[in-house]
C-alpha cells in the first residue's frame, strides 16, 4: 500500500513554487464564499494557487486533475465579555479611530491534502519534500490576491496637500488674531468661523440646507478676492494635522504643510490653543445621530433580524455600500435570479469558466447569486465562549454576511473609480453594471438579464414651420427632475421659512425634527418629464435656419423593471454642488400608460431629410474642434465629475461651463460609458429587437436611499419588498423594515404588474 508521503512524492510535478507575479488565493473560495473559517476550511491548489471550499475542491480536481492542496483552517479565539466599545472619532469603518467592527481573532492551522481521497499530511514538517515546503512557505508569506481591502473613510480618504499651500501669499496688513473671543467680521456669528490665511479675515462658514451653520460670508469673501485657503478656528491645537483647512478652488478639506508658518503670520501660537469646534469630517460624522440618517437606516427601531435564503447581507469592503445596495435589488428581480441562480448551477458555471474563474463576470455573478439566495451564508453571527466553542445566537441583529471582493474586482476591472476605495454614485454603478452584463451576454439576448430594464424613449421635435422630427434612444433609467414648485405643503414651508429666518437673526439653530421639507408627488416628476420643453438653436431643415423648437418625450416600450432616478443633486448659485432636501411622495402602484408614444400622427409632416445631415455633421465637427479650457475642466472636476466626463460635456457645450453642467445632469448615463469605446446606452440605435414590453402599471419593489451631502460621500441603504413585507439591507445587516423611508429614495425600482 502506498504511504501518504510516497503518494505526495508521486505528484510533485503538480506542485509549483509561486513567483512574485502569481496571483495567490488563500482567503476565499473562487466559486463560493467559503473561507478558512468555514467548517471545512479552504483548499489552495498548489499548481494554480486558486482556493476552494471543501464542497467544491473536488470539482477542481475533476476539471484540472490537480491533486495537491494546502488546507487552511481558522478557529475563532474566545473574546472577553468585558471588551470595551470605542467611540468613533473618524468617519470610517475598520480603521484606527473609526467604527469598531469588533473583529475577532483567529488561530490558523495547516496541512497538505491529496485528492481524490483527501489523504492528509501535517504541515509544517521537515519530512515533507523541499518543493512542497518552499511552495507552502511562499504561499503563506505572500499577500493574498483577495486580501481584505483597507476600509476607507466615508469622506473619501486621506486629505491631499493643497496645490495652493506652498506658494500662498500672505498680506502684511498687521492683523493679529487673538486666541479666543472670535466673531464674524460681517455678522454676529461666534461659531463655525474660518480664518482666511491670506488676509486674516474671520468669517462664518456656509449655511446648511436646514438653516444651521453660517451665513456664507467666508465663501463670499473667496469669490470676491480669490484668496484660496482658510482654517477653521476652534480646530487649531498642538496637533496641527488635525486642524480643518479648506481650499475653496479645490472645494475640499486639504492639508497645509506650512500651516504653522501661516498661522504665525497672524500671531497665532497653535501650541497653546484648545479644540472647541468640530472639523468638517466630524460634523459629517455627527450626522449619525440626525433625523435623516436615523430614519433611512431605521436606527432606534426594533428591527427584527432576518436570516435564510434571500436575506444574506453583504460585508462592507470600505465605501462599497453603493454596490451592495444595488446588488441586493438586482438579485430580487426575476431576470437576475433566473440567469444566475435558478438556471445556472455553480458547478456548471465553474465548468464553463476560464482557467481563472475569478476574472469572468458571469461566473462571479453566479457565485454572488448563490451566495445571496441560497441561505447558506445567512446565519446569525457566531459567538465564542471562554473555552473557544462557537455557537450561533438568534438574538444577535448581525449576520456575518458575504464579502463581494471578487465580484467587485471583475465588474470594476475597466473602471478605475469603482476599483478605488472611494464612495461612488449608486446610479453610475447601476448603469455600469448593466453595461457589463450586456457585454458578458453578447450574442445571447435570451440570457441577458439587463434587457429587462431597457426601454425606448422617443423624442418629438416640432419647429415653427409645424413640421416634426422623431428621434429614438434606448435607456435603462428614467431620470426625473424634481419640480419644487409642485410641493403640496407650501403653507407649512412658508411658516417654516419665517421661523428659520427669525432663529437665524437670533443665532439659534433649528432642531432636526423641526425642519419642514418640500413634499413633491412622484406624479409631478413624471409629468415634468413629459411636459413640452423649448430647444433653442435648433436647426430646422424646413426653414434652413436655427430656431426654437418644442420637444416632448415619451416611451415606445415599457420595461419589465422601471427604474426612476431622482435628480436630487443640482448646482446652486456660484457653481456649488447641492443636494435637494426634499421628500418624494411615491405610491405603491403607478400607471404610466399615458406616457406611451403615439408616433407619427395623421396630418403630421416630417422635417426634410435631404439636407438634415449637413448641419448636424457641421455641429459635430465643431464639437470635436472645440479646444477645452483646462481651467474649465478643473472647475467641473472640483464639482465631483470625472475628468473624461468633464471634457466630453465641455466639448458638447462649446466650452461653456454652465451648459456643460446642464449637459451632465441631462445625461446621467454618460458617466457609465467613460471606460468603454462605444457610446452609452442612450446613444444606441433605438432599433433594439426583442425588448420586453407590456402594461404601463407598476408596483414599487425596492428603493436605494442616500445619506450625505453628495454622491461621493455618505452611505447607501436598500429597502426591498420581499415575501409580503419591506426589508432593510444595510450592508451586512438585514432585517424586517418598520418604517421604510419611501419618500427619501434616490433610485426607485418598479416591477410591472402583469394582468
Amino acid at each position: 500500500m502506498t504511504s501518504p508521503m510516497e503518494l505526495l512524492r508521486s505528484h510533485l510535478s503538480k506542485v509549483r513554487i509561486p513567483e512574485p507575479t502569481n496571483r495567490i488565493y488563500k482567503q476565499e473560495c473562487c466559486i463560493s464564499f467559503d473561507s478558512p473559517r468555514s467548517e471545512g476550511g479552504l483548499f489552495v491548489d498548489l499548481f494554480t494557487f486558486l482556493a476552494f471550499g471543501k464542497e467544491y475542491v473536488g470539482w477542481n480536481y475533476e476539471k484540472t486533475g490537480n491533486p495537491v492542496y494546502l488546507h487552511i483552517q481558522q478557529r475563532r479565539k474566545p473574546v472577553p465579555e468585558d471588551r470595551p466599545l470605542k467611540k468613533p472619532t473618524l468617519l470610517a469603518i475598520g480603521v484606527e479611530g473609526g467604527f469598531d467592527n469588533q473583529e475577532p481573532e483567529y488561530e490558523e492551522t495547516y496541512s497538505i491534502v491529496i485528492l481524490p481521497d483527501f489523504v492528509s499530511l501535517p504541515f509544517p514538517s521537515v519530512e515533507l519534500p523541499e518543493k512542497v515546503r518552499l511552495a507552502v512557505d511562499a504561499i503563506l508569506l505572500a499577500e493574498g490576491a483577495e486580501r481584505r481591502e483597507q476600509l476607507a473613510s466615508w469622506t473619501a480618504g486621506k486629505k491631499k496637500v493643497s496645490a495652493y499651500a506652498m506658494t500662498l501669499q500672505q498680506i502684511d496688513n498687521g492683523v493679529i488674531v487673538p486666541p479666543s473671543g472670535w466673531k464674524c467680521s460681517k455678522c454676529n456669528k461666534t461659531d463655525n468661523l474660518w480664518l482666511n490665511l491670506t488676509d486674516g479675515m474671520i468669517l462664518c462658514g456656509r449655511r446648511n440646507w436646514d438653516g444651521s451653520g453660517g451665513n456664507d460670508h467666508a465663501i463670499e469673501h473667496y469669490k470676491e478676492t480669490n484668496y484660496p485657503l482658510a482654517v477653521k478656528l476652534g480646530t487649531i491645537t498642538a496637533d496641527l494635522e488635525a486642524a480643518d483647512v479648506f481650499s475653496y478652488p479645490e472645494d475640499d478639506s486639504v492639508e497645509d504643510p506650512l500651516l504653522a508658518q501661516h498661522l504665525s503670520h497672524f500671531g497665532i501660537d497653535f501650541s497653546s490653543m484648545q479644540k472647541t469646534e468640530m472639523t468638517t469630517a466630524e460634523r459629517e460624522l455627527d450626522q449619525n445621530t440626525n433625523f435623516d440618517w436615523n430614519r433611512i437606516q431605521e436606527s432606534g427601531q426594533e428591527v427584527e433580524p432576518l436570516f435564510g435564503p434571500g436575506y444574506t447581507g453583504l460585508i462592507n469592503l470600505g465605501n462599497s455600500c453603493y454596490m451592495a445596495s444595488v446588488m441586493q435589488v438586482m438579485f430580487t428581480t426575476h431576470s437576475f435570479i433566473s440567469r444566475y441562480y435558478e438556471k445556472q448551477s455553480l458547478k456548471a458555471a465553474f465548468a464553463m469558466a476560464p482557467a481563472d474563474p475569478t476574472l469572468e463576470l458571469n461566473t462571479q455573478l453566479t457565485k454572488l447569486g448563490h451566495g445571496l439566495l441560497s441561505g447558506r451564508y445567512s446565519q446569525p453571527a457566531k459567538e465564542t465562549d471562554e473555552v473557544g466553542n462557537s455557537k450561533a445566537t438568534i438574538s444577535s441583529t448581525n449576520q456575518e454576511g458575504i464579502p463581494p471582493r471578487m465580484f467587485k474586482a471583475v465588474v470594476a476591472a475597466n473602471h478605475p473609480e469603482f476599483l478605488s476605495m472611494r464612495q461612488q454614485d449608486a446610479l453610475e454603478f447601476f448603469l455600469h453594471l448593466l453595461d457589463q452584463v450586456e457585454r458578458a451576454n453578447a450574442g445571447k439576448p435570451e440570457l441577458d438579464p439587463s434587457r429587462s430594464f431597457k426601454f425606448i424613449i422617443e423624442e418629438r421635435l416640432q419647429c415653427p414651420s409645424g413640421k416634426v422630427a422623431y428621434n429614438r434612444r434606448s435607456d435603462y433609467i428614467l431620470s426625473l427632475n424634481i419640480p419644487l414648485h409642485a410641493a403640496t405643503n407650501k403653507e407649512q414651508l412658508e411658516t417654516f421659512q419665517k421661523m428659520k429666518a427669525e432663529m437665524n437673526l437670533e443665532s439659534k439653530e433649528i432642531a432636526s425634527d423641526e425642519i419642514v421639507r418640500p413634499r413633491v408627488p412622484l406624479e409631478a416628476c413624471l409629468a415634468n418629464f413629459s411636459a413640452p420643453e423649448e430647444v433653442f438653436d435648433f436647426y430646422s431643415t424646413a426653414l434652413n435656419a436655427k430656431t426654437t423648437a418644442i420637444k416632448t418625450a415619451a416611451l415606445t416600450t415599457f420595461p419589465d423593471y422601471l427604474v426612476l432616478h431622482m435628480r436630487k443633486f443640482v448646482m446652486e448659485e456660484g457653481w456649488v454642488p447641492k443636494k435637494l432636501d426634499v421628500y418624494i411622495d411615491v405610491p405603491d402602484i403607478i400607471d404610466i400608460s399615458h406616457m406611451r408614444s403615439k408616433g407619427l400622427q395623421p396630418g403630421e409632416e416630417l422635417l426634410p431629410e435631404t439636407d438634415i445631415d449637413d448641419p448636424i455633421s457641421n455641429d459635430s465637427r465643431a464639437s470635436e474642434a472645440v479646444v477645452v479650457d483646462e481651467a474649465s475642466v478643473e472647475t467641473l472636476i472640483s464639482f465631483g465629475f470625472q475628468e473624461d466626463l468633464a471634457r466630453k460635456a465641455l466639448k458638447a457645450s462649446g466650452g461653456n461651463i454652465e451648459k456643460a453642467t446642464d449637459w451632465i445632469f441631462s445625461h446621467p448615463e454618460a458617466s457609465s460609458s467613460m471606460d468603454t469605446d462605444t457610446a452609452s446606452s442612450t446613444a444606441q440605435s433605438a432599433d433594439v429587437p426583442g425588448l420586453p414590453d407590456g402594461s404601463g402599471r407598476y408596483k414599487l419593489m425596492g428603493l436605494v436611499s442616500h445619506i450625505g451631502t453628495s454622491t461621493q460621500c455618505g452611505h447607501y441603504v436598500a429597502h426591498i419588498y420581499k415575501d409580503g413585507r419591506w426589508v432593510i439591507f444595510n450592508d451586512s445587516k438585514v432585517g424586517a423594515s418598520v418604517k421604510p423611508p419611501k419618500d427619501m429614495g434616490y433610485l426607485y425600482f418598479f416591477e410591472r404588474i402583469n394582468s
